[in-house]
């Protein structure tokens, strides 16, 4: 058998081991020595490698039997790397074994750090690893388009439910929050929130400062109420605040009250001064017996009763609704 020269191996073969006739190792290729390059040269080549199948050999003479077979075999010690091959006997007692990772290769090449140089420009591996970073690239893309989608999701979802001209909940919001407590039967109490000569302040001053003047008021409702409790902007100049396990009359009245003085305070828009008061309607859930649209008519009722009372001023609802408005009106 003729010689085959080192450089054809080299760049055919960079997995190839040469042995001589006493089975070790006398020459190996660049990718075989990142697998193992200490005490590779010299090394008897079953003392790196031990072959297992198609049966177990143990010497130079079963390797030799077995020229020409695929031969299933793995580093001994360290990583353990499985590794194919085939022995092919070079006619003067020795031999050359080419290894390839076979699906281990994805193994190998994170394990060794290897890259398309380490492998023969003909090994289907080559192709592999570029159909697994492709993979990669893409899994990476959709990855990055699927957050960008679900963060456009979120902000759509918010704007949904935010009142754009004073970043409060809108009707939307209070809808779904108010749908929701009274299912879970849980305590509440709502505020239904109008402002009394908020006209006049559009009318003679202009939209501009009619918007300025509820910017305002809902910077101070979300200064009283507490972080849980729901702030939402339904109408003009209408507000609802939701306060989950909030039913004490006298806490209710308190707030009540100093929202009142608060919205009462001048608001400075450009050189001039706005006045507004509030007037307040006030139900107290009872444990899920009412329904969304029920509780919003008790707070109404109880919100009108408070600007026949001549304004800025609260009333509690009691009692129950019938039909379109029965129920009695407690004022505190």
């Amino acid at each position: 058998m003729t010689r085959v020269p080192t450089e054809i191996l080299l760049a055919l073969c960079p997995m190839h081991a040469v042995l001589d006739p006493g089975g070790r190792i006398r020459q190996a290729g660049p990718t075989l020595r990142k697998l193992r390059d200490e005490g590779l040269d010299g090394a008897h080549f079953l003392d790196v490698f031990e072959v297992y199948r198609p049966r177990r050999v143990e010497s130079m003479a079963q390797l030799l039997s077995t020229g020409g077979r695929k031969l299933h075999m793995r580093l001994r010690g360290g990583l353990r790397t499985a590794l194919k091959g085939i022995m092919v006997p070079d006619g003067q007692g020795g031999a050359v074994v080419n290894l390839s990772f076979g699906i281990s290769v994805m193994d190998a090449v994170r394990d060794y750090a290897l890259t398309n140089t380490d492998f023969a420009p003909t090994d289907l591996a080559v192709e592999m690893l570029y159909l697994v970073e492709a993979k990669s690239a893409a899994l990476d893309a959709s990855r990055s388009l699927n957050t960008r989608l679900q963060g456009a999701m979120v902000a759509a979802e918010e704007r949904a439910f935010t009142d754009p001209l004073t970043g409060l909940r809108n009707r939307r919001a209070l809808d779904a929050v108010l749908d929701r407590v009274t299912r879970s039967g849980e305590p509440f109490s709502l505020m239904h929130l109008d402002l009394d000569f908020f006209k006049q302040v559009n009318d003679s001053m202009g939209h501009a400062a009619g918007d300025q003047v509820l910017r305002q008021v809902a910077c101070v409702m979300l200064e009283v109420t507490r972080k849980d409790d729901t702030v939402a902007r339904i109408g003009g100049d209408e507000f609802v605040l939701l306060f989950p396990g909030l039913t004490r009359h006298e806490r209710l009245a308190e707030m009540a009250g100093r929202l009142i003085s608060r919205v009462e305070e001048p608001i400075p828009v450009d050189a001039e001064e706005c006045r507004v008061s509030l007037s307040i309607g006030i139900t107290v859930s009872d444990r899920g017996k009412a329904t969304p649209e029920e509780i919003l008519l008790q707070s109404d009722e109880a919100l009108y009763a408070s600007k026949r009372a001549g304004r800025a001023q609260f009333r509690f609802y009691e009692g129950t609704v019938e039909g379109s408005s029965s129920g009695r009106i407690a004022g505190e």
